[in-house]
């Protein structure tokens, strides 16, 4: 039987708004006043440092940073510095793996299958590269993972490119990732892609992936 999950399209946010609501949905979920949540989103221009992340992978120095109105935050995922900006669709799921995928490699391939379908939808070939996270088209990354399970709850996510400017990405070593590159899906395909299309592709596969009903809620 399928497990219902709510997914909530709620808008551009601050990257701190978006820890908030993450915090909140996992404390409902844990304490069983809440049901298994997707949000998705977009942030304001940030960079954001996983645990143990190497800050001197943020290049810009901080004249550059202020100019170009980027903040930097610390958070509990995995991974190391990472971008999030306009025209970049962010996904948090927020969900129990218990009591059958009590498996952190599972649940982030199963991220990275969401999204190689999602980007199939719009005919794009991407893939894994094997030894690295994420979701790829060649050598250029399409789209980051950084995930946090704790008493298998999950929180963080996803990353996709899709209107991206990618300039930004100039100013860190994406992931840690000094030899490879970082694409979008508008670059791909030569054209700017409708948020709202990718939002409901992400939605359908996601459900289709993690075996979960699908209800969608506004904010």
């Amino acid at each position: 039987m399928y497990r219902k999950c709510e997914v909530r399209w709620i808008g551009r946010v601050s990257y701190s708004e978006g820890l908030r609501v993450q915090a909140e949905a996992v404390e409902r979920l844990r304490s069983g006043a809440g049901a298994e949540q997707l949000f998705l989103l977009e942030h304001p221009h940030v960079f954001t440092l996983g645990r143990g992340a190497d800050r001197a992978h943020i290049l810009a120095n901080a004249e550059s940073l202020e100019a170009n109105s980027i903040e930097i935050h610390e958070t509990g995922r995995g991974g190391d510095v990472t971008y999030h900006g306009p025209g970049q669709m962010v996904g948090y799921p927020i969900i129990n793996l218990k009591p059958d995928r009590c498996d952190v490699h599972r649940y982030v391939r199963d991220i990275e299958e969401v999204l190689i379908r999602v980007v199939g939808d719009f005919g794009i070939e991407a893939g894994r590269i094997e030894g690295l996270t994420g979701v790829w088209v060649g050598d250029e990354k399409i789209a980051a993972i950084g995930v946090r399970i704790a008493r298998w709850i999950t929180s963080h996510g996803f990353a996709l490119n899709l209107n991206t400017d990618l300039d930004y990405f100039r100013m860190i070593v994406p992931c840690g990732i000094s030899d490879k590159g970082v694409t979008s899906m508008e670059r791909v395909l030569g054209r700017s892609l409708d948020i709202r299309d990718v939002a409901h592709a992400i939605t359908r596969r996601f459900g289709e992936v993690f075996d979960r009903a699908i209800s969608l809620h506004s904010a």
